[in-house]
């Protein structure tokens, strides 16, 4: 994997770059839908590549690895094959997923004992197999385990806990030396730097997994209910430290707003599922705020979706056909809106990038900030 610096905004820490992995070229900054089990929720290939058009998108190993399972994917030929998709794709470890199941798991220093949310069956993630499985998926980039730990946490327990994701780190780089690849491409590999929002364990965390030399670098343990200036506190602690030369990646962000204010911060890579869950809702962003499409004042609004979407759904429907859709449950309704929500995610972080470049992101960060704090 080859990251290239192209451009830095001079009033912020904004980069704009290229990833390179055989895959092919991604431009940062850059959102990637969520392909949970390796399908972005209602939307067909065909859309995702011709009106989304993201450079990469993510899966997760949890979820493949309940099902379809890796003996599957790996009859298919990799994950890319299976879903016919020929871009990148990003596998977060399953850590995430182990911390929302914190009512099934039991966390040791060996690894991970979860219950499955599918049918009751116990299985057990380690360092060691999560790496193997991430193999068979055959990610282009994939994770590092680690544990995620809950918002409010206890400093002596996030600290316990962020030694133990280190642990689990050299394990994790330890086997995938020995494990060869499965497909005939390369994987990049991130650590995951926690520690939860103690600026101390941060900044500790950081240092050491910028010391593994590893090709990119990911923050986890974020946006998970704590306020968002200490999200962006966090940020800004662990960005002065994990080397400019690498990409970075800030996990489970977010909002509009949030992605914004972390790309000044620094960060290049960002995965939610908040535009695709909150399209299912009727809740759609745009960049002069919030609409809740199944409010009745858009009942008679015979206006685009977005007058200035990128997706062929914001022009083809009106505001009052697609509150009719989400009046009748109708499906449609929600692949509707979650088209115009992704592609407006990837509107927002390509035009940051056109604004970095330029020169002037402060300022048009400044102003979307402010349009997008609307509720319209």
């Amino acid at each position: 994997m080859k990251f290239e610096l192209k451009a830095k905004d001079l009033q912020s820490k904004a980069r704009a770059a290229t990833i390179k992995t055989d895959h092919g070229v991604i431009e940062t900054p850059i959102f990637m839908p969520v392909g949970t089990v390796a399908s972005v929720k209602g939307v067909h290939q065909r859309e995702l590549k011709q009106d989304i058009n993201p450079d990469i998108i993510l899966g997760n190993t949890y979820h493949l690895y309940l099902r379809p399972q890796t003996p599957i994917l790996e009859q298919a030929g990799g994950i890319h094959k299976f879903m016919n998709w020929d871009r990148n794709i990003l596998t977060d470890s399953g850590g995430y997923q182990v911390y929302s199941l914190s009512s099934n798991r039991k966390i040791k220093e060996e690894g991970v004992k979860f219950k499955s949310h599918i049918d009751g069956s116990y299985h057990t993630f380690t360092p060691e197999n999560v790496m193997e499985i991430q193999r068979s998926i055959g990610a282009d980039i994939i994770m590092a385990f680690d544990e995620c730990t809950p918002y409010p946490c206890e400093y002596n327990y996030a600290k316990r806990s962020m030694h133990m994701t280190h642990r689990w780190l050299d394990r994790c780089i330890s086997h995938l030396k020995k494990t060869p690849l499965k497909y005939d491409y390369n994987q990049a590999f991130f650590p995951i730097v926690q520690g939860s929002t103690y600026k101390d364990l941060r900044k500790q965390s950081a240092e050491y997994i910028a010391n593994t030399g590893a090709v990119g670098n990911a923050i986890g343990g974020l946006s998970v209910g704590e306020p968002a200036e200490e999200m962006y506190a966090m940020t800004e602690v662990v960005c002065e430290v994990l080397p400019e030369d690498k990409p970075r990646y800030l996990m489970g962000v977010g909002t509009p707003i949030n992605i914004l204010e972390n790309i000044a911060l620094g960060i290049d890579m960002f995965d939610c599922v908040m535009p695709t869950r909150n399209a299912r809702n009727g809740m759609l962003f745009t960049a002069h705020g919030t609409v809740n499409i199944k409010n009745l004042k858009w009942a008679n609004d015979f206006s685009p979706v977005d007058a200035m979407g990128i997706t062929f759904v914001d022009t083809d429907y009106s505001k009052a056909y697609l509150r009719h859709l989400f009046s009748v449950n109708e499906r449609l309704g929600a692949q509707i809106a979650t088209i115009h929500n992704l592609g407006f995610y990837l509107w927002l972080v390509r035009e940051a990038r056109k604004h970095i470049l330029a020169g002037d992101f402060r300022v048009w960060k400044d102003m979307m900030v402010k349009q997008m704090d609307k509720r319209l």
